[in-house]
């Protein structure tokens, strides 16, 4: 079983497994699947079960990749268990999940699992860097570093914001991958929250006001970005710890369907007090 975040390489992992195996006879002896597309009990029984039951070209067994697994209903998941274990002589099945506990325990007790951690922003930004220079992209290095940032470790994501930078600008610069990612500069979100530590509430609001009506973001990433730009604040842990707990309340209302800047300017005006009377200020 293949578990970790969007991006990371699992389904690339699982081609490039049977490509190892199989050489030219790959696609004949492998399947890939998508369980959010087919989740109920039929595909089971149906498409896997078909597949599995037909015997191996050139090989000892053959390979099921099913994607998005724990999109499968409990139901489909008891079954694909039972053929798992019927199958096994001449079939192996591939899980790649995004959250491993939502697959059964009787399918994980049967799995080795392999985890897939977010990749890194220096392996991105090494990938970045050779697909522009195979595709002659003009990029700066300030925009590599936006890319990477924006990503938060998946690189198809990435790829996908470089390439649709290179269809808009000839030469890429940093405002241009945020201005596509739909994105706050980083710098921004901090200056807000500085604002905010700082008890300058009219400037904090002036902040976010550009980051909503200008900007035209969502409140829900800017609320995402505070949450990522206040770990990195130096600030004491008590008050740090007040902050987050009220960054997890507004995204719940706004999850909710709450008014988008009345939530944040609540946010902001809470900052503002519970950063009253205390000493520590961020850098």
């Amino acid at each position: 079983m293949f578990a970790g975040a969007a991006g990371t390489g699992k389904t690339s992992a699982a081609i490039a497994l049977a490509h190892e195996l199989y050489q030219d006879d790959w696609q004949s002896n492998f399947t890939e699947l998508n369980a959010s597309d087919e989740r109920g009990i039929e595909v089971v029984r149906n498409k896997i079960k078909n597949f599995a039951r037909t015997a191996p070209v050139s090989a000892p067994f053959k390979i099921i990749f099913l994607d998005e697994a724990d999109s499968l209903t409990p139901d489909a998941q008891s079954a694909l268990r039972r053929t798992m274990e019927s199958f096994s002589m001449s079939c192996r099945f591939i899980l790649s999940c995004n959250y491993s506990n939502k697959i059964i325990e009787p399918i994980q007790s049967r799995c080795a699992v392999y985890r897939f951690t977010p990749i890194g922003p220096n392996d991105v930004q090494t990938q970045l860097r050779y697909i522009a220079k195979e595709e002659h992209v003009a990029i700066s290095d300030e925009a590599f570093k936006a890319i990477s940032y924006v990503a938060g470790g998946d690189l198809r994501s990435a790829i996908n914001t470089l390439q649709s930078a290179a269809s808009l600008k000839t030469e890429i610069e940093q405002e241009t991958i945020y201005q596509i990612a739909a994105t706050a500069n980083p710098q921004a979100i901090k200056e807000l929250l500085c604002a905010s530590i700082g008890g300058k509430f009219k400037h904090a609001l002036s902040l976010l006001d550009s980051l909503l009506l200008e900007q035209g973001l969502s409140g829900t990433e800017i609320v995402a970005q505070i949450h990522k730009a206040l770990l990195d604040l130096n600030i004491a842990d008590q008050l740090k710890v007040q902050f987050i707990n009220s960054i997890g309340e507004i995204d719940f209302r706004l999850s909710e369907g709450a008014n988008e800047r009345i939530q944040l300017e609540a946010l902001v005006a809470e900052f503002v007090l519970l950063s009253r009377g205390n000493t520590s200020m961020p850098t």
